[in-house]
């Protein structure tokens, strides 16, 4: 089976920053997309940065330029550096991968349990 853990939420003033992490482990041959999705209450998930398997990026227009992706192969671990923080950040965040199990078998979706992120103005 494939454990997932998140860690680095928390509560954090506006301006502040925070850097997630979420490594993937157990059952997994290889992982190509890996994403951070967040919900807010009363909200739709909404993806908030990708990174594909050859390090190409992709953000939510709003945290364009206050966040950055990344990913350590090695260690089957993506991380998201929030920097500027806002109040309207503030939500439980969700990882996210495409991974196999052995080579040749279809890729699936594994999510982190979540973590949540308070911005207080």
């Amino acid at each position: 089976q494939v454990q997932v853990v998140e860690s680095g939420g928390g509560l954090v003033q506006a301006g502040g920053s925070l850097r997630l992490s979420c490594a993937f482990s157990g059952r997994v041959f290889s992982i190509d997309a890996m994403s951070w999705y967040r919900q807010a209450p009363g909200k739709q998930r909404e993806l908030v940065a990708r990174i594909t398997g050859g390090g190409s990026t992709n953000y939510e227009d709003s945290v364009k330029g206050r966040f950055t992706i990344s990913r350590d192969n090695a260690k089957n671990t993506v991380y998201l550096q929030m920097s500027s923080l806002k109040p309207e950040d503030a939500a439980v965040y969700y990882c996210n991968a495409a991974l196999t199990y052995y080579s040749g078998s279809p890729y699936l979706s594994h999510w982190g349990q979540g973590t949540q992120v308070t911005v207080s103005s």
